[in-house]
């Protein structure tokens, strides 16, 4: 329910402030007073797009802000999804700058555009022009069934069938798509996997016989050069040994003079045993070196085989080369289980198609039940606002599934006896179809979440007693919903249970728009003023009194 609107700034207005009824509020007031200006800031409020051309005042920002009491419309869920905060009275501001910058909050927390339009569509419905075109839609007509069928349930399973066909479907034509590639593709990848098999490659491999062949290929040289060191070590007269070990023993003679020399000592004797382990390491060495030519050979081979495929394959070590062979295993067993893979997608495309069949099924049927209950009403509905004749059918055309299920709904009308029932848009006029619109409302009331319903003289086209069935009407809706009416007619002025009076004042250097909540003789004279113009005579304000009596 809206509590209050405040809008400050926006095309003809400088400031207003209004706090609907709970129940039936009317606002009256001069074509071109700003009625239509206020539905167009409650627009902001419900995530319609703005620019700067809505500033009154271009160096001002435009502020718009609507208080809504949204304790009972169950709406915990939507703020948790969308991590806004929730409250029982919930604030929603729109703010646009003089450089166009377009800003909304909920509680104070910016939102996007997306987020607001879905969230004021839980706490609004407002009926204008758009909606009489909507009308007209195949679409909008199926959401009216669903809502008067109940179909929540139907509509709700269907969906979820309808993914599942969709992904099923997705499913089976990439495998399809999959196959022929790979088809294409087998020979070739199955030549490629069985050359890389063949080498039985091993991680860091490469490595390994690089350093192996530049052993092998320095074998003489390098045991030549170990040979020359290990006898320079061990040369009994001027060998490295020899001379470490006579070193040795004149530290020791020097730690027994003085004590001074015990830690050169101890260096010294540090680099006598790293010297001793690199002879012993170097002998080892030697012992390993082989002269082998044959080794060589087979190592020289086995690096050039793959040197070549690293070459061909664009990769630069032997890791790469198994992950390739890895990739080309899996591409080569999906071939192999091609024709099972794709069985299976095809029996679960198959089973998805005859289970969104069955469910699509049952919804139709919820729909086409409630046809004739949905047209009775609505002509009943229809004949107590003058339209005795009127005649509505229903019609449903079979469509391919789509995700609203697999019929396509017209709403089918006449309004003259012995007229057979068309389409919308061929047979009703603009007063026939503002009062189908609003029978509709009525009808649907109940059985959609339209918190706060907005009418923007969906009274015109019609007068007399008419008018009074609608207005009481929209006091029934009023005892369930809250109901707010822009109306020309006093007969419906009348009957609300606040009256707003919009109206311009040109007091001020620029003409800006002002709201004012009528009191009980105030409300006499406007209503005096709808009747008979801007001087009432004594007969309409009696008759004024006499609509505010009913």
């Amino acid at each position: 329910m809206l509590k209050s609107l405040s809008i400050s700034n926006y095309a003809l207005i400088d400031q207003l402030h209004m706090q609907p009824s709970a129940g039936l509020s009317m606002i009256t007031g001069e074509t071109g007073a700003g009625k239509s200006i206020m539905l167009g800031a409650v627009g902001l409020l419900l995530g319609n797009r703005a620019d700067t051309k809505v500033l009154l005042h271009e160096d001002r920002k435009c502020v718009i802000e609507g208080v809504f009491d949204i304790a009972n419309y169950g709406l915990k869920d939507f703020f948790d999804a969308t991590e806004l905060d929730y409250e029982p009275t919930c604030i929603i501001r729109r703010e646009i700058s003089p450089a166009g910058k377009s800003r909304s909050f909920v509680n104070d927390t910016p939102v996007l555009l997306d987020a607001l339009k879905t969230l004021g569509g839980f706490l609004m419905d407002v009926h204008s022009q758009h909606d009489t075109l909507q009308l007209g839609e195949g679409s909008y007509q199926l959401k009216l069934i669903d809502a008067f069928a109940q179909t929540q349930q139907e509509l709700r399973q269907y969906k979820v069938d309808y993914h599942t066909f969709q992904s099923a479907h997705k499913t089976y034509n990439e495998l399809s798509k999959k196959a022929i590639e790979l088809q294409k593709e087998a020979d070739f990848n199955q030549f490629q996997l069985e050359e890389l098999s063949l080498l039985n490659l091993r991680e860091s491999e490469q490595a390994d016989l690089e350093s192996q062949q530049e052993v092998l290929e320095n074998a003489e040289e390098i045991k030549l050069k170990i040979n020359e060191m290990l006898n320079l070590f061990k040369d009994e007269q001027f060998g490295i040994s020899q001379g470490m070990s006579q070193v040795q023993q004149g530290m020791q003679s020097l730690e027994r003079l003085a004590h001074v020399f015990t830690s050169i000592k101890e260096r010294f004797l540090a680099v006598n045993i790293e010297l001793k382990d690199i002879e012993e390491t170097l002998g080892d060495e030697e012992s390993k070196v082989e002269v082998d030519f044959e080794k060589l050979d087979e190592t020289r081979d086995r690096l050039s085989k793959i040197y070549q495929l690293q070459k061909k394959h664009g990769v630069a070590t032997v890791e790469e080369l198994m992950e390739l062979e890895r990739e080309l295993a899996d591409k080569v067993f999906q071939v192999q289980n091609l024709d099972e893979t794709l069985l299976k997608a095809k029996k679960d495309l198959e089973d998805s198609q005859n289970q969104l069949a069955e469910s699509g099924k049952l919804l139709r049927k919820k729909r086409q039940d409630s046809f004739l209950g949905f047209q009775n009403s609505l002509e009943k509905l229809l004949a107590g606002l003058g339209m005795e004749n009127s005649k509505v059918l229903m019609e449903l055309k079979p469509v391919q599934p789509n995700l609203n299920g697999v019929d396509e709904i017209e709403l089918l009308f006449s309004a003259n006896k012995g007229a057979a029932p068309q389409p919308l848009k061929k047979v009703a006029s603009g007063g026939e179809f503002s009062r189908l619109l609003f029978a509709i409302k009525y009808l649907m009331a109940d059985k959609m979440a339209m918190p706060t319903l907005i009418f923007d003289e969906i009274d015109a086209g019609i007068s007399g007693e008419v008018a009074l069935k609608m207005v009481g009407m929209m006091q029934d809706i009023s005892q369930k919903h809250q109901v707010i009416c822009i109306t020309h007619l006093p007969q419906v002025a009348g009957q609300g249970d606040l009256h707003y009076f919009v109206y311009k004042d040109n007091s001020s250097e620029k003409t800006v728009s002002k709201i004012k909540l009528l009191d009980q003789e105030e409300r006499v004279v406007e209503l005096a003023k709808m009747i008979s113009g801007a001087t009432p005579s004594v007969s309409a304000i009696e008759s004024a009194r006499e609509l505010l009596k009913r």
